[in-house]
């Protein structure tokens, strides 16, 4: 059996003696908060006043006008902790009319073939592993985007209503529903952008089944988890992008963004109680708009070594793309430096356009 699925499988039933009997706890669905899209990835997440393609439905919905085709189609596949953890994405959005534009957007982040070794061991004593299940843990978020222009130049309003759905096997469940709501305003190279997620406070209704888990949480000493309510609190997000020509063939841009997490102290770059900011920056460089390199910094944080000195390190990633007629293709290599193992991934992303004719 493998090591990894079943430490995988201690930590899934540690995560369901969590009681959070409607509190607020920290990186409370942080599944939605890694980010989607090679583009973005590649460019440190950095993309929340730049965002040009389908995905805006996830980064800034309001950015739904930015895309030029009538149509357009969406996916990602990326693997982490060494191809345990599977994390996919699929996207649509449709222009409407001139000034409306609608998007969706199916988010899955699960580990799958988990051991479930509670019935290993039978009423004799002996090792049974034929009686050895198989479960998966996985959060799905579907979110329904709505964008529009508004009657001001430059500016563009848009919003998400998002279900979010997890699982850990039969053991437990929730059912959660929360916003978000953004506005750009372009203005000659320069694009403003805020970005409110869970602006109203997104609710997970959690229900537990704990009958087979009863004798095991007894044996360890763990309280057994009740039925509750799990609160994600708002995050707010600021960016700023400039596009610059170098020549008739190349071009650039370069954007910063400052994510400000409401829910307490985080180890960032910026940190206080209850607020706490998260900066990060990226770049694009295009080849006549249909080679692109990226590359992006992100994950500031403030480290201390056995010795007590502290540093600072950071997380670089690095993606290419293409863009040729209706199809698009971008690769992200996420952490380059193997900072943090938990977030280093080969990312893709592919596209499809379809024009009325």
């Amino acid at each position: 059996m493998h090591k990894s699925r079943i430490i995988l499988f201690i930590i899934s039933l540690t995560f369901l003696t969590v009681q959070v009997k409607a509190q607020a706890p920290k990186y409370s669905n942080e599944f939605l908060s890694i980010g989607i899209g090679a583009r973005a990835l590649g460019m440190g997440n950095a993309s929340v006043a730049s965002v040009n393609d389908v995905t805006a439905g996830y980064w800034n919905p309001s950015l739904l006008t930015n895309i030029p085709s009538d149509l357009q189609l969406g996916a990602m596949h990326a693997e982490y902790f060494a191809g345990i953890a599977k994390y996919d994405y699929l996207g649509a959005s449709l222009k409407q009319s001139d000034s409306a534009f609608i998007g969706l957007s199916v988010i899955r982040f699960g580990v799958d073939d988990i051991p479930n070794t509670l019935e290993l061991i039978d009423e004799n004593g002996n090792i049974r592993y034929d009686r050895i299940k198989s479960f998966s843990v996985a959060d799905y978020a579907f979110v329904f985007s709505y964008a529009r222009k508004s009657k001001i130049k430059g500016l563009d309003y848009g919003a998400n209503a998002k279900v979010i759905r997890r699982v850990a096997g039969d053991f437990a469940s929730a059912w959660g529903f929360g916003l978000d709501a953004s506005a750009t305003y372009k203005y000659n190279h320069w694009q403003f952008a805020a970005m409110a997620r869970d602006v109203t406070s997104t609710f997970n209704a959690w229900s537990f089944q704990t009958e087979e888990l009863k004798d095991v949480f007894t044996i360890t000493g763990n309280e057994i988890p009740e039925n509750s309510i799990e609160i994600t609190l708002p995050r707010f997000i600021l960016g700023a992008a400039y596009q610059f020509d170098i020549n008739d063939k190349f071009s650039g841009l370069a954007e910063i963004d400052f994510d400000a997490t409401t829910d307490g102290k985080r180890n960032v770059l910026i940190k206080s109680n209850p607020i706490s900011i998260d900066p990060h920056l990226g770049f694009e460089f295009s080849f006549k708009k249909i080679v692109y390199l990226r590359g992006g910094i992100s994950n500031i944080q403030k480290a201390s070594d056995f010795d007590g000195k502290t540093s600072t390190t950071f997380q670089p990633n690095l993606g290419i793309g293409i863009r040729y007629k209706q199809f698009g293709l971008d690769y992200a290599l996420t952490d380059i430096g193997d900072r943090s193992i938990a977030l280093y991934s080969n990312v893709f992303t592919l596209f499809y356009a379809i024009n009325k004719k």
